[in-house]
């Protein structure tokens, strides 16, 4: 069996599959769907963009996982200054209805009940915590990328779940006041936090935006290509039970540029220091 380092190298690459491209407003939500170019009872998850992005900004990562044989959609939905994270909650399992319930491309593309998962940046990260919350026993894996506060929180939510889930941090910045790593992985017993080295929270999300006027992280190919590989990997063990990729979901695995963090460890930010390092320019 190939070693878990061999495997993450892989991971970081396209997969085997062609990919194809669709459209989620076919179904009447704005969208997009990335599918291997075919395959029947494939797994699918669906994506949650971060604030002041859509699903449009993570093509590459969607378009990743399905050359890795996992059909990836993300709604476009909730892009304004003020989104909902319940209503993005609910865009996302309507879009995990959508692309299990019809047949995909030209009808030799399928996706099956029982291997279907949520995932999210930043903000959409919370988002799929309702998402799981609100769909209990239908998913088998949530994947929380650097996420963010919302209100509702998902803290509360989190507590409840009994879905695997995998939890990524931003090690420079874990505890900030944006983010709500350690706090939903307190909560939500099965899942794993690990803190990611030499990331940027905010740099899975691609191409320009209007975050970078107001000085906030940008694109960052390293964080795409980190982020990718421990993602697929994941999902493939979590879905498929391929025992191939089954350490991307062993919290006591070692894997690649990361490290298995305790959400109960003490604590040596406190708050005020937290509020310092969100105000430094």
């Amino acid at each position: 069996m190939a070693s878990t380092k061999k495997l993450f190298k892989a991971l970081t690459r396209r997969g085997p599959h062609r990919v194809l491209r669709g459209d989620l407003a076919f179904a009447g939500l704005p969208g997009v769907v990335y599918t291997p170019e075919s395959g029947m009872n494939l797994p699918g998850i669906a994506f949650g963009h971060d604030w002041l992005a859509s699903g449009q900004r993570y093509n590459g990562t969607l378009e990743h996982l399905a050359s890795w044989g996992i059909v990836a959609a993300a709604p476009d939905t909730e892009t304004s200054l003020a989104p909902s994270v319940l209503n993005l909650a609910f865009d996302l399992g309507t879009t995990l209805d959508i692309i299990a319930g019809v047949r995909l491309g030209p009808g030799k593309i399928s996706v099956h009940p029982t291997k279907l998962g949520v995932a999210g940046h930043g903000f959409g990260g919370s988002a799929a915590v309702f998402t799981a919350a609100g769909m209990p026993g239908r998913l088998k894996a949530v994947a929380a990328l650097f996420p963010t506060v919302s209100r509702p929180g998902a803290v509360e939510p989190a507590a409840a779940l009994q879905t695997p889930g995998l939890i990524l941090a931003d090690p420079g910045d874990p505890m900030s006041l944006r983010s709500n790593a350690v706090e939903l992985a307190r909560a939500w017993k099965p899942a794993t936090l690990r803190a990611v080295n030499k990331v940027t929270a905010g740099g899975l999300v691609e191409g320009r935006r209007l975050a970078r006027v107001l000085k906030m992280p940008g694109e960052d190919k390293g964080t795409q290509k980190i982020v990718r590989a421990l993602l697929t990997g994941y999902l493939l063990h979590e879905l498929t039970g391929d025992k191939t990729y089954r350490e991307f979901s062993d919290r006591e695995a070692i894997l690649p540029k990361t490290e298995v963090m305790d959400p109960f460890s003490d604590d040596p930010v406190d708050l005020e220091n937290k509020v310092v390092a969100m105000l430094k320019p």
